[in-house]
């Protein structure tokens, strides 16, 4: 299909990117194109990007000289990731959907949706026992065999024997988050050290060990289980209250849910962030973000306002309200977790779900929704993260 030409015009003092062709006008406005004022439509940086690069545009200047997309982009240096932004933008309105400015965010959409995880308590089982720390191996070994057996099987604390073969070997052996959390709620010691030494030399191995174990000990406490979630690429895998490896059954118990921690001061790849909710996906369990601290996170401010599909056709702003608010960020960035909780924040101020948008080098996007778990009496907040494809 050949478009017809739309023609705009770019007033450099002002920085206003003005559609009056009267034909134009029409087929923009019903598209929701900009602001309409009067007979004219004003444009943002991004939808008039997108016009000279998809709808066969034309700018220029108010000397009548030709403009082009560089130039025009040019003028708009103090939008950050103004290239993200755009290509994230492109993205959505190439699915035919509706993406408007963020600054239309007047109010409270109710539109978050959340998920509400089981925690029906749970009392730590005091087994008054010792064990030996290897710090450089980051575990601890009980070698009572009756306590070991009773710590694995009774509360799938540690791993009795071998991994999915407890019945070769005897001993049980412990995490190091396992092993601190049991010496602050399950009477367990340590033969060779105290609690001083092993969070010492704990963080000696991993700067962020404190935050790490704080999510984990809030949801041992809150009756999951919690076990290594390396062969998913994340810090935990979680199984929900109950799960027990001594149930009776032939097969091995799987996990639905790993769990990352973000803590606010790590930062890290926005393609790390993404390979790990990729991976989850790939085996079918829910990635969980927790990003620990109490404090309430600054807003940083989001992209843009995304409708999506209803039951018959798409969700606009005549007839419906945003659905997610957009994060756009492209492959190579790094983000902090304070940053993450920030854009979570401001979309929670709207009452919208956060959509990240992951643009990466072939200008490909990647989109991943972002819902708060509802974790009773939990000091922190947590987030399921999913591939979604709009």
């Amino acid at each position: 299909m050949v478009l017809i030409p739309v023609e705009i015009e770019f007033f450099e003092e002002d920085k206003k990117i003005v559609l009056s062709d009267p034909s134009s006008v029409s087929n923009l406005r019903k598209a929701f194109y900009g602001t309409s004022e009067g007979a004219v439509i004003f444009l943002f940086p991004e939808e008039a990007l997108y016009v000279l690069d998809v709808r066969n545009g034309k700018c220029t200047g108010e000397d009548g000289a030709e403009i082009s997309f560089n130039h025009l982009a040019s003028h708009f240096t103090n939008i950050p990731r103004l290239m993200t932004r755009y290509y994230a933008f492109k993205d959505w309105r190439d699915r035919g959907l509706v993406i408007r400015p963020v600054s239309e965010a007047t109010e409270n959409y109710e539109r978050a949706t959340t998920h509400k995880y089981p925690s029906p308590g749970y009392e730590v089982p005091i087994y008054d026992v010792s064990a030996r720390l290897y710090t450089e191996d980051n575990l601890s070994i009980v070698d009572n065999v009756e306590i070991g057996e009773r710590m694995y099987f009774g509360d799938w604390y540690g791993q009795y024997g071998t991994y999915k073969a407890d019945k070769h070997g005897r001993f049980s052996k412990l995490d190091i988050y396992e092993t601190l959390f049991l010496m602050r709620h399950g009477s367990l010691t340590l033969e060779n050290t105290d609690e001083e030494t092993l969070l010492r030399e704990a963080k000696k191995n991993n700067e962020f060990f404190e935050p790490i174990y704080s999510v984990y000990e809030d949801w041992r406490l809150r009756g999951f289980v919690v076990k290594s979630g390396f062969k998913f690429g994340t810090h935990f895998r979680i199984y929900f209250p109950g799960a027990s490896p001594s149930r009776g059954q032939d097969d091995w118990i799987h996990s639905k849910h790993v769990l990352h921690v973000f803590p606010r001061d790590m930062r890290l790849l926005t393609s790390e962030l993404s390979r790990a909710i990729r991976v989850a996906h790939s085996v079918k369990k829910t990635f969980i973000l927790a990003i620990p601290g109490e404090k309430a996170p600054e807003k940083i401010p989001a992209d843009f306002l995304l409708y999506h599909r209803k039951k018959e056709g798409i969700e606009t702003p005549d007839d419906g309200k945003p659905r997610y608010l957009m994060l756009s960020l492209n492959e190579d960035e790094k983000i902090s977790g304070s940053y993450l909780a920030g854009a979570i924040e401001s979309s929670k101020a709207v009452g919208l779900n956060l959509m990240l948008a992951i643009v990466d080098r072939e200008t490909s996007v990647t989109y991943y929704r972002v819902r708060r778990i509802e974790l009773k009496d939990s000091r922190y907040e947590y987030y399921e993260i999913d591939w979604k494809q709009p």
